[in-house]
C-alpha cells in the first residue's frame, strides 16, 4: 500500500531499518526535536525484537512502512522525501561465514544502492551509518599494544599510518579483507561517493564504532555491551573469547543518544556537512574492555555469573579498537557526553523495566 504524502509537513525524513535500535532511536528523537516534520520508519522487523518498537513508533505518530531496502516496489510506496538516514543493515561481523554471504550483501549492499535511488529521485540529502569494520583485519591485527592489569593500551608508535594511541583514523589504510559486513558497508560509501559526484546529492557518512543503550537487542556478535549486561540481569554465562582468555580487548563505545545527537545536527545542516566522512565513536575516553564490562555490570545489578575463557581468535576478531574522532571533533563541536557507567546503567533500568518482553525476546 502506497503511503500517502498528502497533508505531510513540507519536511520529511525516511529511517531505514527504522524499527531497529539505532534507526528507531533516530526516527523518536528526530520527532520529538522537530514535530513539524515528516518521520517515516521503514523496516523489514526480521531482527527478533524490533516489533517491540513498533508501538513506540505509533505513539510518537511516526509512519511505519512494513519494507525492505532491497526491493525498489517498498521504497516506492513511500513517495517524496527530503532526507534519508540509512541505518538497515545485517551487521554481525560473522555473517556469512558459516554459509552464503546472500543477505548480508544484498542487504549492505544491495539495499545502499536501493537507497541511493530513491535519494537520487528525490535530491534528498543522505545520512549513512557506517561502521569502524571498514578498517582491514590484519592492519588492525598489527597495531602494537600492551597488556595492563584490566585491558590492552594501544601505544604511541605505530607501524601503519592513521593509529596512534588516541586511536584509529580515517587516514588508516583500507588495503585487505574485514569481514563481510565491514567490506559491503565500504562498498556503499564508494557508492555514495559516486552517487554525490555523478548527481549532487549531499550525503554524509559515519564510520561508528560500538553502539550501546536501551532497546538494544545485543547478541555475542552484535551489541557486545549490551548483551553482557544481558546476560548479567538474566543469569547467562559468559566467555571471553581469544587473546589469551583474559577479557582484556577494548572497544570504544557510544551511547544511542549521542549518535542521535549527531545525527540530528547532521540533517539540520547538510550543506556544512555534505562530503564528510568522519569516525564517530567514544575514543579512549569511552572505552571498555570486557573485564571492565564484567566489574561495572557485577556492580550495577548486583549480580555475578559464571565466566569462562577460550584462547583461540575468532574469525576476523581484533584485540583492540578505539576510534580516532579528531576529524569529526574538528568540523563539529559535538562531543560522547555520557560515560560507560551511564551507558550500562541505562541498559539496566530499561531491561528492568520491561524484563517479561525481553525475557521472550532471549527465549
Amino acid at each position: 500500500m502506497t503511503v500517502t504524502t498528502r497533508d505531510r509537513p513540507s519536511f520529511t525524513v525516511l529511517i531505514t531499518g527504522g524499527a531497529g535500535f539505532v534507526g528507531a532511536s533516530v526516527a523518536l528523537a528526530l520527532r520529538t526535536r522537530h514535530p513539524e516534520w515528516a518521520v517515516l520508519a521503514l523496516d523489514n522487523l526480521k531482527r527478533r525484537g524490533s516489533e517491540l518498537n513498533l508501538p513506540r513508533l505509533r505513539e510518537s505518530g511516526i509512519e511505519f512502512v512494513h519494507g525492505d531496502v532491497r526491493q525498489p516496489a517498498d521504497l516506492d510506496t513511500v513517495g517524496r522525501i527530503d532526507a534519508l538516514v540509512e541505518c538497515s543493515a545485517e551487521p554481525s561481523v560473522l555473517s556469512g561465514l558459516d554459509g552464503s554471504p546472500d543477505y548480508v550483501i544484498e542487504s549492505n549492499l544491495v539495499g545502499a544502492w536501493r537507497c541511493l535511488e530513491l535519494a537520487r529521485r528525490w535530491q534528498a540529502q543522505v545520512v549513512f551509518l557506517s561502521t569502524s569494520r571498514v578498517y582491514p583485519i590484519a592492519g588492525l591485527g598489527t597495531l602494537a599494544y600492551t597488556e595492563a592489569d584490566s585491558r590492552f593500551q594501544l601505544a604511541e608508535q605505530q607501524p601503519l599510518p592513521g593509529a596512534s594511541a588516541r586511536g584509529i583514523s580515517e587516514e588508516f589504510p583500507l588495503d585487505g579483507a574485514r569481514t563481510f559486513y565491514g567490506t559491503t558497508k565500504l562498498a556503499a560509501e564508494m557508492l555514495i561517493e559516486e552517487y554525490a559526484s555523478a548527481y549532487g546529492l549531499r550525503a554524509v557518512i559515519d564510520r561508528c564504532g560500538v553502539i550501546a543503550g536501551p532497546w538494544q537487542m545485543g547478541k555475542v556478535d552484535q551489541g557486545v555491551f549490551t548483551w553482557w549486561m544481558l546476560c548479567h540481569y538474566f543469569g547467562r554465562d559468559l566467555r571471553y573469547i581469544g587473546f589469551g582468555g583474559t577479557g582484556k580487548q577494548v572497544r570504544d563505545l557510544l551511547h544511542v543518544e549521542d549518535l542521535v545527537e549527531l545525527v540530528a545536527d547532521q540533517l539540520e545542516r547538510p550543506d556544512a556537512w555534505s562530503g564528510a566522512c568522519v569516525n564517530v565513536g567514544g575514543g579512549r575516553e569511552v572505552s571498555l574492555s570486557l573485564r571492565e564490562a564484567t566489574d561495572l555490570c557485577r556492580e550495577i545489578t548486583g549480580r555475578s555469573v559464571e565466566l569462562s575463557a577460550t584462547v583461540e581468535n575468532r574469525p576476523g576478531d581484533i584485540p583492540i579498537y578505539l576510534s580516532d574522532c579528531a576529524r569529526l571533533f574538528a568540523r563539529s563541536e559535538w562531543r560522547p557526553h555520557r560515560e560507560p557507567t551511564e551507558v550500562l546503567t541505562d541498559i539496566f533500568e530499561w531491561i528492568r523495566e520491561h524484563e517479561r518482553e525481553l525475557a521472550v525476546v532471549l527465549a
